[in-house]
């Protein structure tokens, strides 16, 4: 196996000077996972045609099919008003929790649509924190790699005497196991963590964790926004009491659409109702409280069918060509980033193991990393930053001429 861990297959073209002669033979000789479609596939994208995007962990790039799809939307409320409602939008409703359940292999009835994972989280603790009251359990554990506004949440709890432990990285990409374990004790209701770290694309071993916490007889909450869409998940197989995410990212879906997995397992219910969480919600009955039995106790209002549409276009297309398929193309794709930029020189923020990498890549710049954003920018190629680090977030409609091109921008600014 070449270093860029691509199998042997047909040719693919790269960019002269951009990368090592090693490593430029290497992708020479090389197929990527759905190339036999990438024409097609990059299609769906229109912003692929006058960008090089490698920025899906910030915001997934819009598919024609989402276009398509939104537009429905707007059709069935010009025609229909408010009967769209009854007739087609709740099933529609019902077909995204179906789709975001394909993408953890877990099934509808343990999905809740949610406005946002900060939504998530809040009714997710209000349900925990109601089920240990007067149990000694009043802590929360995070990490201080999680994305902000978990702790944000949990932080804005220390009035109602929440203690929070934000357990430390040793080297700001990783969060050793030992640490969490010690971090999660008798007193712990809940630990709440993410599945990929935003800052370093560390993957955390999510079925360890668990362990971690039903072992101290805590709950956990796993983040998988920055994963879900990139890495396959199995939900059931991690045995995470709660998983949350959303179709923002590696999914497509656009914002304001993300979701709540609850294992079936879980009997705690919300402390907060709305009428899309009760039994009967179209009976209109003010006194009947009766919370569902299936994770859908937890959503909060009405959901936003508009966003529904946008966000189903998205996953469609993720779930045509397969996560699979998609984690092991964008595995090559990152492998191919950081061979390139190592080849340059550069020093990359990232997991000692390999096999703890995931497709974000990042690299310690010397400079303005937001300044090196905007000299990208202005080259057409979409990036991020984090702090003093540039961040690209490769995915499945990404090429090897699209890290070439990325690479070779970046090399410019060093002369």
């Amino acid at each position: 196996m070449a270093k860029h861990d691509i199998p042997p297959g047909s040719a693919s073209p790269t960019a002269a000077g951009s990368a090592s002669p090693t490593a430029a033979a290497a992708v020479a000789e090389s197929a990527l996972p759905l190339d036999d479609r990438i024409d097609e596939l990059r299609g769906q994208f229109p912003i692929l045609s006058r960008k090089t995007y490698l920025n899906s962990n910030s915001l997934g790039a819009l598919s024609l099919r989402s276009v398509e799809e939104r537009r429905r939307f707007e059709d069935l409320w010009h025609e229909m008003g408010a009967a769209a409602w009854y007739e087609i939008w709740v099933a529609k409703l019902e077909e995204v929790r179906t789709q975001f359940g394909h993408t953890i292999e877990a099934e509808a009835d343990t999905i809740a649509l949610m406005s946002s994972v900060s939504a998530a989280v809040s009714v997710v603790w209000g349900a925990i924190a109601a089920s240990v009251r007067g149990t000694g359990r009043d802590k929360v554990v995070l990490t201080e790699l999680d994305f902000p506004t978990v702790g944000h949440h949990f932080l804005s709890q220390r009035a109602n005497g929440l203690e929070v432990e934000i357990v430390p990285s040793p080297d700001g990409i990783h969060v050793p196991l030992e640490s969490i374990r010690a971090a999660v004790d008798e007193r712990t209701a809940l630990l709440a963590t993410s599945h990929v770290f935003f800052t370093s694309g560390n993957t955390q071993n999510a079925a360890e964790l668990t362990r971690i916490a039903h072992e101290a007889g805590a709950f956990i909450l796993l983040d998988s926004y920055q994963s879900n869409g990139q890495l396959a998940i199995d939900a059931g197989a991690l045995g995470v009491d709660f998983l949350v995410g959303g179709a923002l990212k590696w999914l497509c879906g656009g914002p304001g659409m993300a979701y709540l997995h609850v294992n079936p397992s879980i009997s705690i219910d919300p402390v907060t109702l709305s009428w899309f969480g009760v039994e009967n919600q179209f009976l209109f009955d003010i006194r009947d409280a009766t919370p569902r039995a299936d994770a859908r106790r937890f959503e909060l209002g009405t959901p936003a069918a508009g966003v529904a549409y946008t966000a189903a276009g998205g996953l469609s297309v993720v779930l045509e060509y397969g996560i699979p398929a998609i984690q092991h193309r964008n595995r090559l794709l990152a492998n191919d980033l950081r061979e390139r930029l190592s080849d340059l020189g550069y020093r990359l923020h990232q997991a000692a193991d390999p096999a703890a990498r995931s497709a974000l890549v990042l690299v310690e710049h010397d400079g303005d990393a937001a300044a090196a954003v905007r000299h990208l920018a202005a080259r057409d190629v979409v990036v991020d930053h984090r702090g003093p680090l540039v961040r690209f977030s490769p995915h499945f409609y990404n090429t090897i001429e699209d890290n070439a091109r990325a690479v070779a921008a970046l090399a410019e600014i060093r002369g």
